[in-house]
């Protein structure tokens, strides 16, 4: 149970460098142009909700298999597509939902969600390894 604990801490860690840094750095003023008309003041309890979830679906469904894989190409693919699919399941409800949702906001919020999981997992996975001898949880 301590690995899984682990992990868990390790991901979210890592996830939520990327994002913030996404979010407050390079997109911040992107995410204004396109959907500042939609926006509102954040509300911090959902957010921690999805960020808790949102790591628990990256571990059960990506690194755990992964791991028990010993293939590291595996979790970042497996990262990748999880990312795409739960990303459009925002955007694409956002896109069909929202008058004015912008087709390139959900393009490029597609591609981070992507990349993002992806990157990470592929990140936790070789850290597990690095810092705790890797092995099957």
């Amino acid at each position: 149970m301590w690995n899984v604990i682990r992990l868990y801490l390790l991901s979210a860690a890592v996830f939520l460098v990327f994002d913030l840094f996404w979010l407050l750095v390079v997109s911040k003023k992107m995410y204004q142009q396109f959907i500042g008309h939609l926006t509102g003041e954040v509300r911090m309890g959902p957010a921690i909700i999805f960020y808790f979830l949102y790591i628990v679906g990256v571990l059960y469904f990506v690194l755990l298999p992964g791991i028990d894989k010993g293939n590291i190409w595996y979790v970042i693919g497996s990262g990748a597509l999880f990312g795409l699919m739960c990303y459009a399941t925002y955007d694409l409800t956002n896109l069909a939902t929202l008058k004015g949702w912008p087709v390139t906001m959900t393009v490029i919020d597609l591609l981070w969600g992507a990349f993002v999981t992806g990157a990470t997992s592929g990140i936790v996975y070789w850290l597990n390894i690095l810092l705790f001898g890797g092995g099957k949880i």
